[in-house]
């Protein structure tokens, strides 16, 4: 199966679930009275659709190389990977949002629902289910080298997160009787903010591949090395790098012996290129510029 069909196959498993538990938190807040409960639905809503968005940007991200897109359409995940991140941080903030709405109506006096028990069984269900997702999705996505499918995963994870606290506001609530409901939407509050952290660690690499950010110095460092180990090639400089997608391109200036014959400079460009690609992947790009040794 190629790459594209795989993460289309991961990315389908995870809206199959994340739908059922949509339904069963929304069934699970109404019914259970829970603030929590219904803040988590509405953050299992954006992975069900973050899920959509993955499937349709990874597709065209698969398509090679055209006139119009030299270097391939790579960034078309990188784009999938920032809007995930930017529907996490609006669930986040509508999460956290919501919650402090309750809070500040309970300190008026305003007695708030205790939740039931139907929303802590439905937690409890939830973090499961979205643990099992979260570490199945990123172990595709390590194996797939897919930035999107790994931004996917730890929307799950953030969902397993936001039931977790849901399921603490709403045990502590139930437990401690009506005069505690405020730890209901205490709870909710809690996990907003976890997911905005969630969120700003999936937009800062998302941004900074888009914006052709350089790779981080160990892997330039490595390349360099790379690049130097092959015979009669010296003081590799002037690197140039960046991430499309999965892949990663690089620009290099190279020293060569000046008496070599144009075919031999050749030889020596092509072994760079392909122990390059032979660690960075055979989809890499890597442009070398040959110049002669100075005495």
């Amino acid at each position: 199966m190629d790459r594209s069909k795989e993460i289309a196959k991961v990315t389908l498993t995870g809206s199959v679930v994340n739908l059922l538990l949509v339904a069963l938190k929304f069934v699970a807040g109404v019914a259970g009275h829970s603030a929590a409960m219904i803040s988590d639905a509405v953050h299992s809503v954006s992975d069900f659709v973050t899920d959509i968005v993955v499937l349709v940007f990874v597709r065209i991200s698969a398509r090679p190389e055209d006139e119009s897109h030299d270097y391939g359409h790579g960034k078309y995940e990188t784009v999938a990977t920032l809007f995930i991140g930017l529907a996490l941080a609006a669930a986040a903030i509508g999460i956290v949002v919501s919650g402090a709405t309750k809070l500040a109506a309970w300190m008026q006096g305003e007695d708030l629902p205790a939740p039931g028990k139907l929303a802590l069984w439905a937690a409890l269900v939830s973090i499961v289910a979205k643990e099992l997702l979260f570490q199945y999705t990123r172990i595709k996505g390590k194996h797939l080298n897919s930035p999107a499918l790994e931004a996917n995963a730890w929307h799950h994870r953030s969902d397993a997160l936001s039931s977790i606290g849901a399921a603490v506001g709403i045990g502590a609530a139930i437990l401690l009787g009506d005069r505690w409901t405020v730890l209901d939407p205490l709870a909710s509050i809690v996990v907003g903010a976890m997911l905005v952290k969630v969120a700003w660690d999936l937009l800062g690499p998302s941004f900074g591949e888009l914006t052709d950010q350089s790779l981080p110095e160990k892997t330039e460092k490595e390349m360099l090395e790379i690049i130097g180990s092959v015979p009669g090639v010296s003081a590799p400089h002037n690197l140039r790098t960046r991430q499309v997608g999965n892949r990663v391109a690089a620009e290099v200036h190279i020293r060569l012996d000046g008496s070599m014959t144009l075919a031999e400079a050749h030889e020596k460009a092509t072994e760079v290129e392909r122990r390059f690609r032979e660690r960075f992947g055979s989809e890499s790009h890597i442009i070398v510029h040959m110049e002669p040794e100075k005495d």
